[in-house]
């Protein structure tokens, strides 16, 4: 009897694990063994279906718990087991509540002439927020009968625009008993008002008055996660930019690109009657001519 060790799939060295940590540990191992970042490697699809099934199982604290149960009941908590292509013999699919047995080595093969259905691809949008800090998303689809079929997805953090996840099985059906085709969803990630995304570099503008932008001043400028506090050198003017390093889009292992402040001098539309009078003496003191600047 094999079983799968659904720990060691997922990259973790004991069952002694938060939920939040296996979470942590499947969008990592998601991320590595995508079958669009292993073309052409015909066990990618089944890493990744086997990934997709510890997360399924360890995920919830009522299933994990009666995985481990069973595992250590069969094999004690010092015992190890895992279950790889290259070995045969019986897998027990005690969620499923049947015995599946896997075809031995030169046994006859009733589907080695069926072919795999059709995959599907599609797209879903996702805010920069959501692909940064990912997200579970349900997504509906509607099968060849008509009805409507809804699937949840996992959506790694840090994910990249026109990435795609691969859910296997959830595709057309084979027309002569093979698998499933597999649904295909590409991903991509809107701009909003604050933000801009460009590779892994965030964009957003920062609005400054005349007489900051004059004298020069310090200014607080929001990331996706924090605020960082940054310094206006003075007669800075629109259009420049201030790079914020590190404070950007997740580019993978712990790293990040940069945030661009690109700075906007606003003009107030309307002045009290003291700023008037200012803006006045100004005007007949200044020998500053922006247009005789450009010539």
């Amino acid at each position: 009897m094999v079983f799968k060790n659904y720990y060691k799939i997922l990259g973790l060295e004991t069952s002694h694990v938060s939920i939040d940590e296996i979470k942590i540990a499947y969008r990592q191992a998601a991320k590595k063994h995508h079958p669009d970042l292993h073309v052409g490697d015909k066990l990618a699809e089944e890493k990744i279906k086997d990934i997709n099934e510890a997360y399924k199982i360890l995920s919830v604290p009522a299933s994990k718990r009666k995985y481990d149960r069973t595992w250590n009941s069969y094999f004690g908590k010092t015992q190890k087991a895992f279950s790889t292509k290259g070995e045969k013999g019986v897998i027990l699919n005690m969620f499923l509540g049947k015995v599946e047995k896997e075809e031995r080595k030169g046994q006859p093969n009733s589907k080695k002439n069926s072919t795999k259905g059709e995959n599907i691809e599609t797209q879903i949008n996702l805010t920069i927020q959501e692909a940064f800090y990912g997200k579970e998303k349900t997504i509906s689809l509607r099968t060849i009968d008509g009805k409507i079929k809804n699937l949840s997805v996992t959506i790694p953090e840090g994910i990249g625009e026109g990435e795609k996840i691969r859910l296997i099985g959830q595709g057309k059906p084979s027309e002569n008993g093979g698998k499933n085709g597999d649904l295909i969803i590409k991903i991509h990630i809107e701009d909003n008002k604050k933000f801009k995304l460009k590779g892994n570099d965030l964009y957003t503008d920062l609005l400054l008055s005349p007489w900051e932008a004059a004298l020069g001043t310090r200014a607080s400028v929001a990331s996706l996660d924090d605020e960082t506090k940054i310094y206006i050198p003075q007669g800075i003017q629109s259009g420049e930019r201030i790079k914020i390093p590190g404070k950007g889009y997740k580019k993978g292992e712990g790293t990040r690109g940069d945030l661009i402040a690109e700075i906007k001098v606003v003009v107030p539309k309307q002045l009290t009657q003291e700023e008037k009078i200012i803006f006045e003496k100004l005007n007949e003191i200044s020998n500053f001519n922006p247009r005789s600047e450009k010539k």
